[in-house]
């Protein structure tokens, strides 16, 4: 079984042999999603673009609550681990896991049945498609919540190789089943929703066999499976505070779908394929976040203070040259990434657009997401929220209004592109304080 104690040895190093599992694993969820707008665009055109589009904002919403809640029970039990506290470590690791659980179950319910009135809400230009691939999608909800729940497991102890493998299955099983579904069968987007909803299913499952198989180190043994009241509340504590700042982000996202769904299905479908051009390029900074979350926990659970400090700087440098590279590189080939998608003049006249304004924003989520990673693995979650607010709602949503009344469809691109600029000085301010020397989340 692959552990990694980051609280010793050269710092750059252990950064990346922990983050290239992440970009990798990054890469290959980037690569099944791409390949549903891919064959949509191919074999069913704009209207299957703009109704995966639609039907995604809202499952990545969930998504995004779930990983916020599994951050809490990471950062727990990364503390725990960079302790040597192993029975509160595994009491943490079976509660997330039950929650997951029965979260996603609820969750189910919940999308399957209100999907129609969801997407009339976001005013989608396809709805009667848009409605069909989230209900299918919605079947999946439960093995994503598992999954995230034992792959928070796997990273707090430092395997960022074993979720790269679940995905890896994902991946295969997404672009295999896409190209028989939407290709061979012509089923449309219902089959687009089928191959993600099977492909998440297989992730899941790879990742709960690994798990079980290694239960003295997870400890989800059918006799110990159950709910810790205080492991509930400590993952809870600092566990809302992310999911909640995580679906700030992604309202903000469903809001600006819902300015730009006001301009066409051309429009809608240039935005859907502009975003999964934009999230590969942020995969280095996520990995990176990732990574320095994790070590930043490790660090202050063993009280390594200073560690910790120079673990964001070196992950900030790495970062910074990094988007800087992929942002010459997406100017210089946009129109060319573009064509994969097969849209109409129009919508690849938008996107072109939308791409290079936008792309230029990567540069500021490659500060603020790697400062947040000091707070988030002290438990300062709240202040991970604050930042969120501050540029998903304050920056992003007004300004968009603001310059959607002035300049129309280029103004949202551009208040997009400049919001996350907002919360780079309070991750600097927060990280120069010193105040996440005091707050652990295991001493709460």
């Amino acid at each position: 079984m692959r552990q990694m104690d980051l609280t010793e040895g050269v710092i750059w190093k252990k950064l990346l042999v922990y983050a290239w599992p992440v970009v990798l694993s990054s890469l290959l969820q980037s690569a099944y999603a791409i390949t549903d707008l891919i064959v949509a665009g191919w074999f069913i055109g704009k209207d299957g673009i703009s109704a995966i589009n639609n039907a995604s904002q809202v499952m990545q919403i969930l998504t995004q609550v779930i990983l916020g809640i599994t951050t809490g029970g990471n950062i727990l039990m990364g503390q725990y681990f960079g302790a040597k506290d192993r029975d509160n470590r595994l009491k943490t690791n079976t509660t997330i896991f039950g929650f997951a659980i029965l979260a996603g179950l609820i969750m189910t319910g919940v999308i399957y049945f209100l999907s129609r009135p969801i997407l009339v809400g976001l005013k989608a230009p396809t709805l009667d498609e848009a409605t069909a691939y989230l209900q299918i999608c919605a079947l999946g909800i439960l093995p994503i919540f598992g999954y995230n729940a034992l792959s928070a497991m796997l990273r707090s102890v430092g395997n960022s190789r074993q979720p790269f493998y679940c995905v890896a299955v994902t991946a295969v099983c997404n672009i295999v089943l896409d190209c028989l579904f939407m290709g061979t069968f012509q089923w449309g987007v219902r089959g687009a929703a089928l191959a993600t909803m099977l492909a998440q299913l297989a992730s899941f499952v790879v990742c709960l066999a690994y798990v079980l198989k290694h239960k003295d180190l997870f400890g989800l043994a059918r006799k110990a499976l159950r709910m810790h009241r205080d492991k509930l509340g400590q993952m809870l504590k600092l566990g809302i505070p992310c999911a909640v700042q995580m679906t700030v982000v992604g309202l903000s996202w469903l809001a600006m779908t819902f300015l730009i769904n006001q301009y066409g299905v051309e429009a809608s479908a240039a935005s859907g394929i502009c975003a999964k051009i934009k999230d590969v390029a942020l995969l280095c900074t996520l990995a990176l976040y990732t990574a320095a979350t994790t070590m930043v926990a490790q660090c202050l659970g063993a009280k390594k203070f200073d560690r910790a400090s120079r673990v964001v700087h070196v992950a900030m440098r790495i970062s910074l040259s990094v988007t800087a590279v992929l942002i010459v590189l997406v100017e210089l080939f946009a129109p060319q990434l573009l064509a994969i998608f097969h849209p109409d003049a129009v919508t690849q006249a938008i996107a072109l657009q939308n791409l290079r304004i936008e792309i230029v924003g990567q540069i500021f989520y490659a500060s603020f997401m790697v400062y947040n990673a000091l707070p988030l693995g002290a438990g300062n979650t709240m202040f991970a929220l604050g930042s969120s607010l501050l540029n998903c709602i304050v920056a992003r949503v007004i300004l968009a209004l603001i310059l959607n009344h002035f300049f129309g469809l280029v103004g949202i691109f551009w208040a997009c592109a400049i919001a996350p600029a907002s919360s780079v000085p309070l991750g600097y301010l927060y990280e120069r304080s010193g105040v996440w020397r005091k707050s652990l989340a295991q001493g709460n």
